[in-house]
């Protein structure tokens, strides 16, 4: 997933694995990875908002983004909602950009919008114009969700798979880099 981490779990598994097939994989794997360690240039975006204005990462450089991807049909994201909603408060005027990207499918636009109104949801409300195969997603690599993103003011990644809003660690991470 891009974790700080990624090197030195695989650096292990090749120093210390007797079983060339998981060195193997384990290569692979920190192969793909690689280009999603902190420091890295992040993926793009440029999807449209709430409002049908196109938003892209790099209109958002000068800021730490905090990006969640998530959708309406995941029960997981949608209780992370509240913390999300307190994270945004408790930062707001901090040069912080929160960006929540929605990956459902097209037929449920609608069904979106919905939810960003009713839930009163803030920070800016994007949707991925490819669910699941959208271009951002695939480069990160996406398999489950909620996945929340870190990226800094040059629009690098601090963390590819960042704590979620409910985990106090996120907390630190934001103050580290503001």
């Amino acid at each position: 997933s891009g974790s700080p981490d990624a090197e030195r779990y695989n650096d292990f598994i090749q120093k210390n694995a007797k079983d060339d097939k998981l060195k193997k994989e384990s290569a692979e794997a920190f192969a793909k990875v690689q280009k999603l360690l902190p420091g890295k240039t992040s993926p793009k975006f440029s999807y449209p908002d709430i409002n049908g204005k196109t938003v892209s990462l790099d209109d958002l450089k000068g800021n730490l983004v905090y990006i969640d991807v998530w959708a309406t049909w995941c029960g997981p994201c949608i209780r992370e909602i509240p913390a999300l909603k307190q994270l945004e408060s408790d930062y707001h005027g901090k040069k912080i950009a929160f960006v929540s990207m929605s990956i459902d499918p097209k037929e449920d636009f609608d069904k979106w919008q919905k939810m960003v109104k009713e839930k009163d949801l803030k920070g800016i409300q994007i949707f991925a114009d490819n669910d699941w195969k959208s271009e951002f997603v695939q480069e990160y690599g996406i398999k489950g969700i909620p996945r929340f993103i870190l990226v800094d003011q040059n629009g690098n990644i601090l963390n590819a798979d960042a704590p979620r809003p409910s985990d106090p660690e996120i907390r630190t991470l934001l103050d580290k880099h503001l």
